[in-house]
Protein backbone atom coordinates (compact mmCIF):
# COMPACT_ATOMS: atom_id res chain seq x y z
CA UNK A 1 0.00 0.00 0.00
CA UNK A 2 2.84 2.41 0.79
CA UNK A 3 4.42 1.67 -2.58
CA UNK A 4 1.18 2.58 -4.38
CA UNK A 5 0.86 5.90 -2.49
CA UNK A 6 4.53 6.69 -3.20
CA UNK A 7 4.00 5.93 -6.90
CA UNK A 8 0.93 8.19 -7.03
CA UNK A 9 2.77 11.02 -5.31
CA UNK A 10 5.72 10.57 -7.69
CA UNK A 11 3.34 10.70 -10.69
CA UNK A 12 1.64 13.81 -9.30
CA UNK A 13 5.05 15.43 -8.78
CA UNK A 14 6.03 14.64 -12.36
CA UNK A 15 2.78 16.17 -13.67
CA UNK A 16 3.28 19.26 -11.53
CA UNK A 17 6.90 19.62 -12.67
CA UNK A 18 5.87 19.30 -16.33
CA UNK A 19 3.18 21.96 -15.84
CA UNK A 20 5.62 24.32 -14.10
CA UNK A 21 8.22 23.89 -16.86
CA UNK A 22 5.61 24.52 -19.56
CA UNK A 23 4.29 27.56 -17.72
CA UNK A 24 7.81 28.93 -17.28
CA UNK A 25 8.57 28.48 -20.99
CA UNK A 26 5.28 30.18 -21.95
CA UNK A 27 5.94 33.13 -19.62
CA UNK A 28 9.48 33.47 -20.94
CA UNK A 29 8.31 33.62 -24.56
CA UNK A 30 5.52 36.04 -23.69
CA UNK A 31 7.85 38.29 -21.69
CA UNK A 32 10.39 38.36 -24.54
CA UNK A 33 7.71 39.30 -27.09
CA UNK A 34 6.22 42.00 -24.88
CA UNK A 35 9.67 43.41 -24.13
CA UNK A 36 10.44 43.62 -27.85
CA UNK A 37 7.09 45.33 -28.56
CA UNK A 38 7.69 47.79 -25.73
CA UNK A 39 11.17 48.65 -27.03
CA UNK A 40 9.73 49.31 -30.50
CA UNK A 41 7.03 51.53 -28.99
CA UNK A 42 9.59 53.44 -26.90
CA UNK A 43 11.76 54.01 -30.00
CA UNK A 44 8.73 55.36 -31.89
CA UNK A 45 7.87 57.68 -29.00
CA UNK A 46 11.48 58.91 -28.83
CA UNK A 47 11.31 59.71 -32.56
CA UNK A 48 8.04 61.57 -31.99
CA UNK A 49 9.61 63.58 -29.16
CA UNK A 50 12.57 64.49 -31.41
CA UNK A 51 10.19 65.64 -34.18
CA UNK A 52 8.18 67.74 -31.73
CA UNK A 53 11.32 69.28 -30.22
CA UNK A 54 12.56 70.14 -33.71
CA UNK A 55 9.18 71.68 -34.58
CA UNK A 56 9.24 73.67 -31.33
CA UNK A 57 12.72 75.01 -32.10
CA UNK A 58 11.69 75.89 -35.65
CA UNK A 59 8.45 77.60 -34.59
CA UNK A 60 10.29 80.81 -33.68
CA UNK A 61 12.57 80.85 -36.75
CA UNK A 62 11.27 83.40 -39.30
CA UNK A 63 12.94 81.65 -42.24
CA UNK A 64 11.28 78.35 -41.33
CA UNK A 65 7.89 80.03 -40.90
CA UNK A 66 8.24 81.73 -44.30
CA UNK A 67 9.15 78.40 -45.92
CA UNK A 68 6.19 76.74 -44.22
CA UNK A 69 3.85 79.50 -45.45
CA UNK A 70 5.17 79.08 -49.00
CA UNK A 71 4.54 75.34 -48.83
CA UNK A 72 0.94 76.09 -47.88
CA UNK A 73 0.53 78.37 -50.90
CA UNK A 74 0.98 81.83 -49.35
CA UNK A 75 2.96 84.54 -51.16
CA UNK A 76 4.51 87.83 -50.04
CA UNK A 77 2.84 91.24 -50.42
CA UNK A 78 5.06 92.43 -53.24
CA UNK A 79 5.27 89.14 -55.13
CA UNK A 80 3.54 88.21 -58.37
CA UNK A 81 1.93 84.80 -58.60
CA UNK A 82 2.75 82.85 -61.76
CA UNK A 83 1.11 79.49 -62.32
CA UNK A 84 2.73 76.96 -64.63
CA UNK A 85 0.45 74.77 -66.78
CA UNK A 86 1.84 71.62 -65.15
CA UNK A 87 1.77 72.97 -61.59
CA UNK A 88 0.65 70.84 -58.64
CA UNK A 89 -3.08 70.99 -57.97
CA UNK A 90 -2.78 71.79 -54.27
CA UNK A 91 -0.05 73.53 -52.26
CA UNK A 92 2.38 71.18 -50.61
CA UNK A 93 2.57 68.76 -53.53
CA UNK A 94 5.66 70.43 -54.93
CA UNK A 95 9.09 68.92 -54.64
CA UNK A 96 10.31 71.97 -52.70
CA UNK A 97 8.22 71.20 -49.63
CA UNK A 98 9.11 68.43 -47.21
CA UNK A 99 6.06 67.13 -45.38
CA UNK A 100 6.76 66.23 -41.76
CA UNK A 101 4.23 64.22 -39.79
CA UNK A 102 3.69 65.63 -36.34
CA UNK A 103 2.59 63.06 -33.78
Amino acid sequence: MTLIIASLLLGLGIVQLAFQLGNTAYRSVTWTRETRETRVRVAALERDVAVLQDAERSASDPAYLQELARCQGFVGKNETVLIAPDAARTPGETENCELVRLP
